[in-house]
């Protein structure tokens, strides 16, 4: 039985071809990929790199229907945190802690607005959202809007968001992002908490900013 002799420039030619492949591909999840954001120790908050933008200019809309922009909160802190209200267990966890946390802080919660984005606007509607607010604290805000909105809103404060079907178009869940972000008076960034931070930690945290301020 004879055997065809390989085609060596044909197989040297397919390697390169994959070579470049990998190289191009390697390349666009470096340009793509979120920058790193590197924990200290077992704080309940977390170090961000200078070089690290976060947050920026939004227009959403709220759980009553009006449209807002980040500039409507210019003059308090943000306590900011993307979630989506089908979330079985870490939004509600979560949401249920900034309450804690506003409550442990007392009147000096006054300036500070704790706000709620969705990365589920499909099923979070603006009448979904007005319910589901209300369920945790009369100051939260909950915020949606179209899909490109929140697809802007969420790269601008680097929140990762992924839908997982389970089946059926309408059962899915919704990897993302569990960080709690805290805005200055001004809009930029001053900190990030922690999943499941000590609600107590975030006041003192947030208390601790409000006496730079003064």
């Amino acid at each position: 039985m004879m055997f065809a002799r390989p085609s060596y420039p044909l197989i040297g030619a397919m390697l390169a071809a994959l070579a470049a492949i990998a190289l191009a591909a390697y390349v666009a999840w470096q340009v793509t990929r979120p920058v790193p954001i590197a924990t200290v120790g077992n704080s309940s908050t977390v170090a961000v790199s200078p070089q690290v933008k976060i947050g920026g200019p939004f227009e959403l809309t709220d759980h009553k229907g009006n449209r807002v922009t980040d500039a409507d909160f210019r003059g308090k802190l943000m306590l900011v945190y993307f979630g989506y209200g089908f979330c079985p267990e870490i939004c509600p966890t979560e949401l249920q802690n900034l309450a804690v946390a506003l409550d442990e802080m007392g009147p000096e919660a006054d300036a500070v607005q704790t706000i709620f984005i969705t990365v589920d606007p499909e099923r979070d509607t603006v009448a979904f959202l007005s319910e589901y607010v209300s369920q945790f604290h009369s100051r939260l805000i909950g915020l949606t809007g179209t899909r490109q909105q929140i697809n802007a809103t969420a790269t601008s404060y680097r929140v990762y968001h992924a839908k997982v079907k389970n089946g059926s178009d309408e059962d899915y869940l919704v990897d993302h992002t569990s960080y709690v972000y805290l805005m200055g008076q001004d809009g930029s960034f001053l900190t990030l908490f922690r999943g499941a931070t000590d609600p107590r930690k975030i006041a003192a945290t947030i208390a601790g900013y409000l006496d730079k301020r003064s």
